[in-house]
Formats: C-alpha cells, sequence, structure tokens
C-alpha cells in the first residue's frame, strides 16, 4: 500500500470513529435515583441503589446516577430541584424519587422540568388526580410479606408479646403494621395461644430513620421493647437497629427475635435471631418502567405491584417477597403453609381484589368499624387506613 492511500485510509478511519462517538453517547439512557438515606444502608435506600445497578445490567446503554441521603440531616442545603438539575445536565431523561418524603416537592420539581420524566415511589398523586402529566407512581404491595412477618412473629413468641418498631405515621405505615399485627394473631392462635391475649405494641420514632435530635432512638426504642417483656420486635423502619440489638442480646443468653425489613439480605445482620426478612425488590418494574421511557410508550400510571405467587422470591418477576431466616427453625413448615394460604387466596378468581385476613369484623382503634362480619375489606381502604386496628397498642396520629 502506497504513503497516500494509508494516509487516506488512517484519515477516514479517523472520520468514521469521529462520527460513530456521538451516536454511542446518544445512545446512552441515563436515569436518575435519589434516596432519602444511604445506598448502603441495608435497608429501603439499598433496596433502591441495587434496583439501579439491576437497570444497567438488563437494559443496555443504561447508566444510573444517584444522590444519595436526601434528608434533613444529611443534606439540609440541598433541594430535589438541585438534585433534579445536576441529574439533567448530566443527561438524565427519567428520575425517580424513591420516598413519600419527595412527594410533594417530586410534583413541584416536575412542573420545572416538563421534558424529564419522575416516578415517584409509594405516593399517589396519580390515583387522586393531583400528579402532573410527567409523573408516575410506583409501590410494592408489601401488605402481604408484612403478613408473613407478623405470622413468623406471632409463631415464635413465647412471652405473647410482639414489638412492632414504626417510623413516621401515615396510611402507609398504620396499614403495613396492621397488616404485621393481623398476621401475628392469626399464626399465634395457629400455634395454639389465644389471639386475644398477644400483646402487639407501635412505637414510631418520627421518621424513616434516626436522626439524632429529631427523632427517637431506634437501639434504645428496641431495648425498650425487650426490657419490657416483648421477645419478638418487628422493623418498619429503613436501617437494621432491630436485628442488631436482637443479636447483640441474643448473644448475651437471651431467647429474644427480630424480622428486619426492606432489603433481601437484611438477615445478615444477625442470622442467629432473624425469623425472616419481608423485602422490596424494584429491579423489575424499574426495568419495566424505563423501558417504556426509552421506546416512548410511557403514560403516567399508579402501579402497586404485588408478589409473583408461583416465586414470591423470584429477582426477575417478583415486586416483593419474604426470605424466612434461620431462626424461624421447627416453625418454618406453618410458615411455609402460611404463605401457600396467602398466594391461594390472592390467586383465587372468585375473591374480590382485597389483602387476606383484612376481613371483618375488623375495627379501628376509636371503636368504627371497619368491616362487618364476613365483609372484606376494600384494597384502597387498607391504603388510606385512617388509624391502626383495635386492639393494636400505639398511637394512630
Amino acid at each position: 500500500m502506497n504513503r497516500k492511500l494509508l494516509l487516506y485510509c488512517m484519515t477516514l478511519g479517523i472520520m468514521l470513529l469521529l462520527a460513530v462517538a456521538p451516536l454511542a453517547a446518544q445512545d446512552e439512557f441515563v436515569f436518575g435515583v435519589v434516596l432519602v438515606g444511604p445506598e448502603s444502608d441495608h435497608g429501603w435506600s439499598q433496596a433502591h441503589f441495587e434496583a439501579g445497578q439491576y437497570v444497567e445490567a438488563n437494559l443496555p446503554g443504561s447508566r444510573m446516577v444517584f444522590f444519595p441521603s436526601l434528608n434533613p440531616a444529611d443534606a439540609p442545603e440541598t433541594t430535589l430541584h438541585d438534585v433534579v438539575q445536576n441529574m439533567v445536565d448530566e443527561g438524565a431523561r427519567v428520575i425517580l424519587t424513591t420516598s413519600d418524603a419527595f412527594e410533594e416537592d417530586t410534583a413541584t420539581v416536575a412542573e420545572a422540568f416538563p421534558d424529564i420524566i419522575f416516578i415517584n415511589v409509594s405516593g399517589d398523586d396519580v390515583l387522586t388526580g393531583e400528579a402532573p402529566p410527567n409523573v408516575g407512581n410506583l409501590m410494592g404491595q408489601i401488605e402481604w410479606m408484612k403478613l408473613v412477618a407478623g405470622c413468623a412473629a406471632g409463631l415464635t413468641t413465647e412471652t405473647g408479646s410482639i414489638g412492632y418498631l414504626g417510623p413516621l405515621i401515615n396510611g402507609e405505615t398504620r396499614r403495613l403494621a396492621a397488616s404485621a399485627y393481623l398476621g401475628a394473631r392469626y399464626c399465634y392462635g395457629l400455634k395454639g395461644g389465644n389471639p386475644e391475649d398477644l400483646t402487639f405494641t407501635v412505637t414510631w420514632i418520627g421518621f424513616w430513620f434516626n436522626i439524632p435530635g429529631v427523632t427517637l432512638d431506634p437501639t434504645e426504642e428496641t431495648n425498650t421493647f425487650f426490657d419490657s417483656g416483648a421477645d419478638v420486635v418487628i422493623s418498619g423502619i429503613d436501617t437494621p437497629e432491630v436485628i442488631q440489638i436482637a443479636a447483640q442480646r441474643a448473644a448475651s443468653g437471651e431467647a429474644v427475635f427480630a424480622v428486619p425489613y426492606d432489603y433481601k439480605d437484611a438477615c445478615a445482620q444477625g442470622p442467629e435471631v432473624c425469623l425472616g426478612v419481608p423485602y422490596f425488590n424494584w429491579g423489575p418494574d424499574y426495568l419495566r418502567l424505563l423501558q417504556t421511557v426509552q421506546d416512548g410508550s410511557w403514560a403516567p400510571s399508579w402501579d402497586w405491584q404485588g408478589p409473583d405467587w408461583s416465586d414470591i422470591n423470584n429477582p426477575d418477576t417478583s415486586a416483593v417477597g419474604f426470605l424466612a431466616g434461620d431462626a424461624i427453625g421447627d416453625n418454618g413448615e406453618l410458615l411455609n403453609q402460611f404463605i401457600a394460604d396467602l398466594a391461594g387466596y390472592a390467586t383465587n378468581p372468585f375473591v374480590p381484589d382485597s389483602f387476606a385476613l383484612w376481613s371483618g369484623p375488623l375495627s379501628l382503634q376509636d371503636g368504627t368499624e371497619l368491616a362487618p362480619q364476613g365483609a372484606l375489606v376494600d384494597v384502597l381502604d387498607v391504603w388510606y387506613l385512617p388509624q391502626l386496628l383495635a386492639g393494636m397498642v400505639g398511637a394512630s396520629a
């Protein structure tokens, strides 16, 4: 090859590379994930962060940008608008705001970025008709798995006293605590106890995790449960203090147990005391929603996603799951039967849309009837549960 031809070929190759590079950049699909806590919290925020990684592994060309710990304690000077602007500057076309703490601000910020799609996790602005046209909602039906969590506690307790460590008080947190209570009552009876004798106490710390000087200390409140006679504590907060404290006390010879929350690997914080963990598996729904954004078919929706009852722990299909812990021991067979019964209820075409055990007679704490004998509670009445249920100990507001 003569030198002129060689130079021509090299020049042509460089021009082709320069032409292809912008196309590769254009093909990149950037999405943002805004976390209320750190991405390594062993709870809620880590579950969302790993969902973003799931998308990166399954959606060619995708890239996550994320902002951790957007909350009054860790980022008091930072607004959601600031975070979104930075993500948009990095090329994000869709942004997931992963807390009900972001619901109101998401709607406001979305109006300032009309070309960006927002998905708020756990909100219901689409359901109520208050969402801007570029906002959608996503939540998992963790109520099913909270029933299982309560069942594990009810099967295990020897003192007949169960504690529930809750975050702040709203419709979501009330219905999840109430689901755990219904599961605990049912399975306490399944083991031969009198459900009327079961004590189920809820303490709210004031936020999704500890903020010193602002919330109650979840470590102190967990110890208070155990000091007061509870031998099982169920977590409703984003972080793993409940299982950590149970493991410390068990190491001193106490027969105490815990049910952590949110994150599939939470039992690793104390496997010897972990009865199991109800957890969110956001990856499949993240992937589904981002694919619709990418192909232009996205439309606002309120998605309340249930488990894949053929395999509640399938990482590619089930929005929520429950992984039994080592400490469930000989009660594992009864727990598995309870899960099978839930699956039968949920997949029975003749049963109206409802959650198992959410049936009358049920009353609210103030005595207001929620459902008469034999009546099912509509799923939206569960979603907007205004109080804890009668029989539960703790504040409703």
